[in-house]
């Protein structure tokens, strides 16, 4: 029995030396997060995460799970770290730890070239049809603040459903972050519509949040702790805006 306790307790602490990290991604939220020809996750997120785990000195593997199920297989133990764009937000404080931030976004409606619509907020939106992706905080914000003036609030698994209802005109417009979808404007399907609004994400930082941020269990406050050197490490010495440099013509941070 001693021997035993000896092998647990050493393979507990081997567990904690975060040589290895788990990390999971949606990979459906291009240009941040998305599978690759051979089914591999790529993206900012990705390339972020790679950055990060090598200042840590981890091994890091990735793995792709719904959105829905990242918090929930997250406290199961399932992986260690979530780097999906995931936005740090009060309610999602209460069921997991978040770094620091690793940039942040500005939120738009996009709608076809022709729309009507010239207010964009719950009046102007009163009897139109707004798609947006589910359990996201855009989702959150327009079932609040739009939905009671009259709008419906459809919501998508993922971001090219919404689009493409939007394309087809099922949708009259659609609420997502604004860089993934200035990506999506830039490709020959999308030619019929484009960006209308931002909303004002200081205004409703109750639903937009502080950042996007890699979630962890919230006891593991040493993980976090050296996910935030690393992501300090990384905004010093210029990999930040390397990676940044390759996505986007402007610092998201």
């Amino acid at each position: 029995m001693a021997a035993a306790a000896v092998l647990l307790a050493g393979g507990a602490a081997s567990a904690r030396d975060w040589k290895t990290i788990r990390i999971a991604t949606e990979a459906g939220y291009p240009p941040f997060n998305q599978l690759d020809a051979k089914d591999q996750p790529v993206g900012f997120d990705i390339d972020i995460a790679k950055a990060l785990c090598q200042k840590i000195g981890a091994n890091c593997s990735f793995e792709v799970a719904d959105w829905d199920a990242l918090i929930p297989s997250l406290n199961a133990g399932k992986f260690d770290a979530v780097v999906s764009s995931m936005a740090i937000t009060p309610e999602r404080r209460h069921q997991v730890a978040f770094t620091e931030r690793y940039y942040e976004r500005p939120t738009s409606f996009v709608a076809r070239k022709d729309s009507k619509i010239t207010a964009w907020g719950a009046t102007g939106l009163k009897d139109k049809v707004i798609g947006v992706m589910a359990n996201t905080v855009q989702a959150s914000f327009l079932q609040s603040e739009v939905r009671p003036g009259g709008a419906e609030v459809k919501l998508y698994v993922s971001q090219d459903e919404a689009n493409d209802d939007l394309v087809t005109g099922r949708l009259d417009a659609v609420l997502a972050d604004k860089l993934t979808l200035a990506g999506w404007l830039k490709k020959p399907d999308s030619a019929c519509c484009e960006l209308k609004a931002d909303v004002d994400v200081v205004k409703y930082a109750r639903f937009f949040g502080e950042g996007e941020g890699i979630a962890l269990r919230k006891t593991d406050a040493d993980l976090v702790e050296k996910f935030n050197k690393a992501i300090a490490d990384i905004r010093a010495d210029g990999t930040y805006k390397t990676i940044n440099d390759k996505y986007f013509p402007f610092s998201i941070y």
